[in-house]
């Protein structure tokens, strides 16, 4: 079963379209966790809709408004609303009050030099951009502990995931397997062809999972031309498994943002002129 889930209340043009998670929602109903569409916000063409970058060309205000309407939707404050730089790497940073809101309205306010967040303190909104890389959750119940990871190629092949996890366990003493962990929308094999250098360097890290010959099938598929369909969202779920998460507390998204440019921006596809969707997961005060 896909797990997450569409919520349709775009019709009025200022509701925003979002994609919930609700079985962790129903863990604990202070958390909130998803990733946004493309529909029903303030931004014109190109990035016709909900454009969430601010990196992207687009105006300024138009970003605002629609991170606005996301987290007015959520029933959360914008100032929750807190980022990272994002530049494809493997770091994770520490979120404390300190940096509570940090990127919400400028670039150059986001927290440096990193592609994954963790919090234990509520109040604290995280939010990643994508539009194709692979969108990485985690949420340790016992602790109230919760981490997003932004994994394109070189992210995954850094093994942020490994990182994320790792970095949780030595912060709030999260153990692996006690781990909820989700891979959401992102583009898929069928749409994500790669060539000689992303190749290498992925076989590489499909050599140290030490898979099947099934699951590395799965993971990559080589073409006569000497290119390969390449499947991050399993090679990431290999990971995490490998850094001690279970199988069965793993959600695997089917959405592919390639297939589905109705509902999602796709930086391949549309030709890298295009917006970016986000991701979220943050726990309320209570």
């Amino acid at each position: 079963m896909e797990p997450f889930v569409q919520n349709i209340r775009w019709d009025t043009a200022k509701e925003p379209s979002l994609f919930l998670l609700p079985e962790w929602m129903s863990v604990d109903e202070r958390l909130t966790a998803g990733f946004t569409g493309r529909e029903g916000g303030a931004s014109g063409e190109p990035w016709t809709g909900l454009n969430i970058g601010l990196h992207v060309g687009d105006k300024e205000e138009s970003v605002i408004i629609n991170r606005k309407r996301v987290t007015e939707t959520l029933g959360w404050p914008f100032e929750a609303w807190t980022c990272a730089e994002q530049v494809h790497g493997n770091r994770v940073a520490k979120v404390t009050l300190a940096e509570r809101g940090k990127g919400r309205a400028r670039m150059d306010d986001t927290i440096a030099g990193c592609d994954a967040l963790m919090t234990d303190v509520p109040g604290v909104l995280l939010a990643s951009f994508y539009a194709d890389c692979v969108p990485l959750y985690f949420y340790a119940p016992d602790q109230g502990a919760i981490a997003l990871a932004h994994a394109g190629w070189r992210g995954t092949v850094g093994e942020i995931a490994q990182r994320t996890v790792s970095a949780m366990e030595e912060a709030y003493g999260v153990r692996p397997e006690h781990i909820l962990a989700a891979i959401g929308p992102s583009i898929g094999g069928c749409c994500y062809e790669v060539d000689g250098p992303v190749i290498t360097e992925v076989e590489r890290v499909i050599r140290e999972l030490n898979l099947t010959d099934s699951l590395k099938f799965d993971c990559l598929q080589m073409k006569e031309n000497g290119k390969g369909s390449l499947n991050l969202k399993e090679i990431n779920r290999q990971i995490m498994i490998k850094a001690g998460i279970l199988p069965s507390r793993i959600e695997l998204t089917t959405w592919c943002t390639g297939c589905r440019t109705d509902l999602f921006y796709s930086h391949r596809v549309e030709g890298g002129k295009t917006g970016r969707m986000a991701s979220w997961i943050g726990i309320r005060e209570r």
